[in-house]
């Protein structure tokens, strides 16, 4: 009588979500004292990255217009453009900019904001509160 072979499970790795890797990379410039190098990027990444791909990822940030690039040694640092709050408020100008009627999108942004966003949205407009500027 034979004995059936147990079916082998392979397991693949998880795909990260799309932007993820981004995400990652800009947290990690965005948490430094200063601009890193891809070298730098990819050891505060716990190396699980190549150095291939970190440098693809910086290259897309950078035509993004997210990061700045400056020349360092043989190498090029790259720093965040601005905050995590700066990012944000430059992604939802950059939406504005592709629709055509921003008044119909500024006005359904504004009405289905949450009561206490909608009393911060309108003492920022109204009473002109000071942002902090991003660092």
């Amino acid at each position: 009588m034979e004995t059936a072979t147990p079916p082998v499970v392979v397991r693949l790795p998880r795909r990260r979500a799309n932007g993820a890797l981004e995400g990652e990379v800009l947290a990690a410039l965005q948490r430094a004292e200063g601009p890193l190098t891809p070298r730098e990027v990819q050891a505060r990444l716990s190396g699980e990255l190549t150095y291939s791909t970190v440098v693809t990822i910086l290259s897309r940030l950078l035509s993004k217009e997210v990061l700045t690039r400056t020349p360092r040694g043989r190498a090029y640092a790259y720093a965040p453009v601005t905050d995590e709050a700066g990012l944000a408020a430059r992604r939802m100008c950059r939406i504005l900019d592709g629709v055509p009627d921003r008044e119909v999108v500024l006005a359904r942004f504004a009405s289905e904001l949450p009561p206490e966003d909608a009393l911060l949205l309108r003492a920022v407009l109204t009473d002109g509160i000071v942002i902090p500027a991003p660092r």
